[in-house]
């Protein structure tokens, strides 16, 4: 009789267990069962194109936004921006269109960075540019899996920061806040020792007769006279290096940031 009550309350743990692991595991399955890296151009490994994948599905998870690469050698007549944006109609809607893309065209030699709804939030057309300036040279160089790399990790910080705020910005560097610290941290130390020593009692009036001492004699000499004379700065800024692209609006009526590069 108490083996039969031990062996019900074991197998009663055992269900409940099974059952709250269930929802994970699949969860875990429907994840990875999601596709990050569209390589019709087969220039990635299948080594290259599994860890691209791993990552994406990381960050994925980490920041609610998918990240996608997308690469062509054939269009099909159609600009890098409209292949994207076709591409993304295909496969996303609005309920799950949390996005950031690269598309990339080898036969026209173009890519094209998009974010879609909380992505076009946190990577605006400013943080886009800046993103494509970082991975545009391995791109020219054809480091392809270097330079998607560089995009999912500076994506993924990007998406970290509130929009509005540059995260470039020196403030943000880990060295200019360890800079910070220490100088912080030392000015704190003069100031303990400052007053640790004794009450200085001693001025320049502890030796002078008040009495007997007085200014025998003033005089002011005028020397010369100079006047600096310097070029008001004008208010328009030079531009330059920056490349078209914008954000625009798919066919599906899908809102979106961007910008592009020729590699």
């Amino acid at each position: 009789m108490v083996n039969q009550k031990l062996f019900s309350k074991v197998w009663f743990i055992f269900t409940v267990f099974v059952f709250c692991l269930l929802p994970i595991k699949t969860d875990v399955v429907a994840s990875a069962s999601k596709q990050f890296v569209y390589d019709r151009a087969n220039v990635l490994t299948e080594e290259e194109i599994a860890e691209l994948e791993r990552l994406a599905n990381k960050y994925r998870e980490k920041r609610e936004t998918d990240f996608i690469i997308l690469i062509t050698d054939d269009p099909d007549g159609k600009d890098v921006k409209e292949y994207m944006q076709d591409f993304y109609d295909d496969k996303y809607s609005q309920s799950d269109g949390n996005v950031a893309i690269l598309a990339m065209d080898l036969e026209e030699r173009d890519v094209y960075v998009a974010g879609f709804y909380k992505a076009k939030k946190h990577l605006d057309n400013d943080r886009i540019d800046s993103l494509l300036e970082q991975i545009t040279p391995d791109l020219t160089a054809g480091n392809y899996y270097e330079a998607f790399h560089s995009f999912m990790n500076i994506a993924n910080r990007h998406m970290g920061f509130k929009p509005g705020i540059d995260p470039e910005w020196i403030f943000f560097k880990w060295w200019f806040q360890l800079i910070v610290s220490l100088g912080v941290g030392a000015l704190i130390v003069k100031m303990m020792l400052r007053h640790t020593g004794g009450k200085i009692t001693v001025n320049e009036r502890t030796y002078r007769d008040t009495n007997r001492s007085r200014v025998l004699q003033r005089r002011d000499h005028y020397v010369r006279k100079s006047v600096t004379r310097r070029r008001k700065p004008s208010n328009h800024s030079g531009g330059g290096g920056r490349s078209s692209g914008g954000g625009g609006i798919t066919k599906g009526g899908h809102s979106h940031s961007g910008g592009r590069r020729s590699f």
